[in-house]
């Protein structure tokens, strides 16, 4: 099936495409073994004549068809079985954020006590070139400070020096920090995120069904989201659901360094 011998396969091996647009590329007889890749959109991606011993997904799919078959709403099912507490992650009204807050922040602290069983210096190491533990935890600051803070409560420049954007933001001098060499220690970005958190809490708890139907008043000074006007329930149910899957990657991490520290 695949054709991977000659000097010229050699000669491909180990190309990087680091923020590159290939819309409509074509891969035709291409060895992609122990590849990696991250931070995708596929949207319309089409594979065929595939094939892996071993093939991982880990991402968020309208639709995902393995041999004919929309296996995406398979995978949600089984994700929802085996995770009952998720489903509340999906919150229709006030009372239902109010239920699913406190699960992120037990989660959470679940989550910290198992790092903190690790050595230190672990929880600056990156898996897979995911976000470290650290890392991660400074990016869940960001998100705070940008949807809380910012779009939903007005503050124009809220960001704290040690919050991490998203890996695809350019670089935006004198709004938003982006200090990516910070090592700060756990206890220190623990300290942000209790204020962080607790922020949080205080919307959640004050949060009614009209106030959840509205939207926000749009900042006008540049930052991050963009100056515009908001639903309120993007901007909390976008917190609840980077809590929860940064979470998730967290605990996957985790097992990965406790079985190298062992």
């Amino acid at each position: 099936m695949f054709r991977t011998v000659g000097a010229w396969w050699q000669a491909a091996a180990m190309v990087e495409f680091i923020e590159r647009d290939l819309t409509g590329a074509r891969f035709k007889i291409v060895d992609l073994s122990n590849s990696r890749f991250s931070d995708l959109n596929m949207s319309g991606a089409l594979l065929r004549g595939v094939w892996a011993d071993r093939l991982e997904l880990d991402g968020d799919f309208g639709s995902l068809i393995v041999n004919g078959v929309d296996v995406a709403p398979y995978v949600r099912a089984e994700m929802d079985r085996l995770d009952p507490e998720r489903v509340l992650m999906r919150p229709e009204d006030a009372d239902g954020f109010r239920t699913a807050w406190p699960i992120i922040e037990r989660r959470w602290a679940e989550t910290v006590d198992r790092a903190r069983r690790l050595p230190p210096e672990l929880l600056d190491e990156r898996v897979d070139e995911e976000w470290s533990f650290i890392e991660t935890l400074r990016h869940l600051i960001m998100a705070t400070d940008a949807w809380v803070l910012r779009a939903l409560l007005g503050d124009p420049t809220p960001y704290h020096p040690l919050g991490l954007p998203h890996s695809e933001m350019d670089d935006r001098p004198g709004t938003v920090p982006q200090d990516l060499d910070a090592r700060p220690s756990l206890d220190e970005v623990l300290a942000v995120r209790a204020d962080r958190m607790a922020r949080v809490g205080a919307v959640v708890a004050g949060l009614t069904d009209e106030r959840l139907a509205e939207m926000t008043d749009p900042v006008l000074e540049p930052g991050y989201p963009a100056s515009e006007s908001y639903p309120v329930r993007r901007c909390i149910g976008a917190i609840l659901s980077e809590e929860w899957e940064h979470r998730r990657f967290a605990e996957r991490d985790l097992a990965t360094l406790e079985a190298r520290s062992r």
